[in-house]
């Protein structure tokens, strides 16, 4: 039978920030149930955003500098827009695992709006990630290989026979599917370029085509294998290869279980799990009914965005029910803590761990959290009133604080800013 504290570790790797109630009904229910619930895909969530036009294509090409102006703000307003929507979508989403997931491959997939500026294409991506990635990886990796904002943010569009570009390839294996050391070699990245040439981005509905005079459809040798190969027969080379399993096993347990190194004994039982159909649910329920999955708490540092949603959901405030001053001090409070969605600071995606933890990082923490605890539900700060600091454990879904924070807590004049100090405080921060 798993303990309180067994199953608020699941709900805190699993969630982006588990509710008191959401660990109470785990215990009614068992670990196996609670994982059932959080690995089924149905459920709730905010519609996506439509936008009537992307004002970037729209604009002439002989637009004046006042047009060019508007347009970009047009641009600004729709990233905001969608910015506060996927947040919205994050603190609701009934299936929270599932939205965590698609923040994963966010990360992996790494592309950046700044480059592709299109939040059309940012979107599909995005569809992408919630249809396929939780199934099998290889109908997953060659959606991804010929997605148009990936193809946009990697220079894929410039990928032609006569003159290849490998940016693609070499992501595709080095932080994609195979990580660094996984087995390949400069004329594997070459040779897969060739693969991928020919994808092109239209830019007015974000569609990537195929033009085959752009393609090279001669023979090549990936990974020790020679034939004709293209964008699909390349991903089924990726999909083979002996590094792949590991890799991706690695990835997600450095996003879910620990920053440490996986035990090896662990590697082989997720690999296994994972290698007979390439299911990554599979892969994830394996990895969260692991032996050693149990002895991780307190190895993640939570990222910025998984901290503030975490709050945002415990606290129940929506962003989208924020005014607009509020819901953009929200916006810049995430920039301030370095982690904007849609815009990652490179194709590696995020930093984890200690990167997190710096002194100026505590500082806008606080900010936030301050920010936070003066928009928190009423019903929030009534739990406070009484009982103050194991009120807020129980609130916050910490294990417990120790007594050098408990001290500091203990200071609070007023539930608000011992909201402030809790949602700041390093036992938060860690999970």
């Amino acid at each position: 039978m798993a303990t309180r504290a067994e199953l608020a570790h699941l709900l805190r790797r699993a969630t982006f920030g588990p509710r008191a109630d959401e660990v109470d009904a785990a215990e009614r229910v068992g670990f196996d149930a609670t994982l059932a619930g959080l690995l089924d895909p149905t459920g709730t969530a905010v519609a996506l955003p439509h936008f009537a036009t992307d004002p970037l294509v729209d604009l002439p090409r002989d637009a004046d500098r006042t047009a060019r102006q508007r347009a970009q703000q047009q641009l600004r307003n729709q990233v905001e827009t969608g910015t506060t929507w996927w947040l919205d979508r994050m603190v609701t989403a009934d299936r929270q695992f599932a939205e965590k997931l698609v923040f994963f491959w966010h990360g992996h997939w790494a592309t950046s709006v700044e480059k592709v500026r299109s939040m059309l294409g940012m979107l599909r991506q995005q569809q992408t990630f919630r249809d396929l990635g939780a199934g099998d990886f290889g109908p997953f990796l060659k959606a991804m290989l010929r997605d148009p904002a990936l193809i946009f943010w990697l220079d894929g569009q410039q990928n032609v026979r006569k003159a290849p570009n490998e940016n693609l390839a070499r992501e595709s294996m080095e932080l994609f599917t195979l990580g660094v050391g996984g087995g390949y070699t400069e004329a594997d990245v070459r040779a897969a370029a060739h693969a991928l040439t020919g994808w092109q981005v239209r830019r007015g509905d974000q569609a990537a085509t195929f033009n085959p005079a752009r393609h090279d459809p001669g023979v090549k040798t990936i990974l020790g294998q020679t034939g004709a190969y293209d964008t699909d027969g390349y991903a089924d080379l990726l999909l083979a290869a002996p590094a792949h399993p590991g890799f991706l096993a690695g990835r997600l347990w450095y996003r879910f279980a620990s920053g440490g190194p996986m035990p090896p004994d662990t590697r082989d039982r997720l690999v296994a799990a994972y290698l007979p159909g390439h299911n990554v649910t599979t892969l994830v329920h394996a990895m969260f009914t692991d032996p050693a999955f149990a002895g991780t708490a307190g190895q993640l540092v939570k990222q910025p965005v998984e901290w503030a949603v975490g709050a945002l959901r415990q606290l129940d405030i929506r962003p989208s029910a924020l005014p607009a001053d509020a819901g953009r001090q929200l916006l810049r409070g995430l920039t301030a803590l370095g982690q904007t969605l849609f815009t990652p600071p490179s194709v590696g995606g995020w930093p984890a761990g200690a990167a997190w933890l710096s002194t100026s990082a505590t500082e806008y923490r606080l900010r936030a959290a301050q920010f936070l605890a003066q928009h928190a539900a009423p019903g929030v700060l009534d739990a406070l009133a009484t009982g103050k600091v194991d009120a807020l454990a129980r609130l916050l879904v910490v294990d417990g604080f120790t007594a050098r924070t408990r001290t500091v807590l203990a200071t609070a004049k007023d539930p608000r800013t011992l909201l402030a100090l809790g949602l700041a405080s390093p036992e938060y921060a860690v999970c």
